[in-house]
């Protein structure tokens, strides 16, 4: 259960959701389950984009709202994205293989954890992304006492 106060960063554009992304990636440890949250378009995948950079791996990085999953190979961590935004059921998260891609040197990323938050374990850390006039304002929840600070100006 995240109980903390958040860590809150403004987001004046798609280049800060990046850099902030990449930051995450440098205090980023294996395995972690990290929700995200946030209405359509308001940079969860960029975030994640970001974090895939940070992580060494500049392939293309794109939304799993039709894939419902993708996997990132880094030289740290495999990197899952999952997107439940479709599920009708969440009995589909069985059919996801989540149970396999949870522990080790794994990393999950949840968007829309919501439909299924029946069924998912409390994550590590919770991102939710707020369109704030023209930006947008990243918080970062914590459930974990060896959760380092984001370093990020």
């Amino acid at each position: 259960m995240i109980d903390s106060d958040p860590e809150v960063f403004p987001l004046v554009d798609e280049e800060r959701t990046l850099a902030l992304g990449r930051a995450f990636a440098d205090v980023l440890t294996a395995p972690r389950l990290i929700f995200l949250k946030g209405d359509l378009g308001a940079g969860k995948t960029t975030f994640v984009r970001g974090v895939i950079q940070g992580l060494g791996n500049m392939e293309s990085v794109v939304s799993p709202t039709y894939t419902l999953v993708e996997e990132y190979i880094t030289p740290q961590f495999l990197v899952h994205h999952l997107d439940l935004y479709r599920l009708s059921d969440p009995q589909e998260l069985e059919g996801l293989g989540f149970r396999d891609r949870v522990g080790g040197k794994n990393v999950l990323f949840i968007e829309w954890p919501e439909r299924a938050i029946a069924h998912l374990p409390d994550p590590d850390h919770l991102i939710e992304l707020r369109y704030n006039g023209t930006g947008r304002t990243l918080s970062l929840y914590s459930s974990r006492e060896d959760s380092p600070t984001l370093r990020f100006e």
